[in-house]
């Protein structure tokens, strides 16, 4: 029967593929929209948990929020909460943001604190306002219209380029991911023995039985490809049908 494979067994949530709690800053959203007014960006510190810097900024009402750090901000720097100027760090909503403008940390829906754009080096762009709705450009090209009250973080995530850095030998790649929780390596199933893959073993590295398995198969199995299809039928019938 073998025994269950590494990425199953990453996905119970055991502590030895879980990333360090204790080394993360936490959540990081925009601050709740009571928050209006300027603050001061006191310290800007790595994030292991992500690949952006995080800045902690003096609130208006004397609190210290932490918000993800823009490209090119620095200890000192004056940002804008709800209103103010359109600088770099400042969160606004997207109705005071003039077009041409780069953004980060989007918010999908009013005041859910920035779902999109939160990668390091990443940006968006304010295209048009179009009434209540505004106008953006994603990372990946695609145009996709927001609310107007959503807010946005003026200015790209800083940390860009980090991937340009090279990594020299297999340690510093284990050590680099471990915070992300996420395997520094993936090993083809082919070149497994057969107690740690399905598809190990043989006289040469091949499947050796069908790569598709069933929705039902048991966890230690289910690699490959899924066989169930989930696209939904027409009510019509067959394709094409009425």
């Amino acid at each position: 029967m073998g025994k269950r494979i590494i990425s199953r067994r990453r996905g119970s949530g055991t502590g030895t593929y879980r990333s360090p709690s204790h080394r993360h800053h936490g959540p990081i959203y925009h601050p709740p929209p009571e928050v209006v007014g300027e603050g001061r960006v006191v310290d800007i510190a790595p994030a292991p948990g992500r690949t952006a810097p995080v800045a902690s900024v003096s609130a208006p009402n004397g609190e210290t929020v932490r918000i993800l750090a823009s490209a090119g901000l620095a200890t000192g720097d004056v940002v804008a909460f709800q209103q103010g100027k359109v600088d770099r760090g400042s969160i606004l909503p997207l109705a005071t943001i003039p077009d041409g403008t780069l953004v980060s940390n989007l918010e999908v829906k009013p005041f859910d604190g920035g779902r999109l754009v939160r990668s390091a080096g990443s940006s968006a762009l304010v295209v048009a306002h179009t009434g209540t709705e505004v106008t953006v450009q994603l990372p990946s090209g695609t145009f996709k219209q927001f609310l107007a009250t959503c807010r946005a973080q003026v200015g790209a995530v800083g940390g860009g380029g980090r991937g340009e850095r090279p990594i020299i030998k297999a340690g510093k790649k284990v050590w680099a991911t471990r915070s992300l929780a996420r395997a520094a390596f993936k090993v083809r199933g082919v070149a497994m023995n057969p107690v740690n893959h399905p598809f190990g073993g043989g006289a040469h590295q091949h499947v050796g039985r069908p790569s598709t398995v069933h929705s039902g198969t048991w966890p230690g199995a289910k690699v490959g490809r899924f066989s169930r299809s989930t696209r939904k039928k027409r009510r019509g019938g067959a394709r094409g049908g009425t």
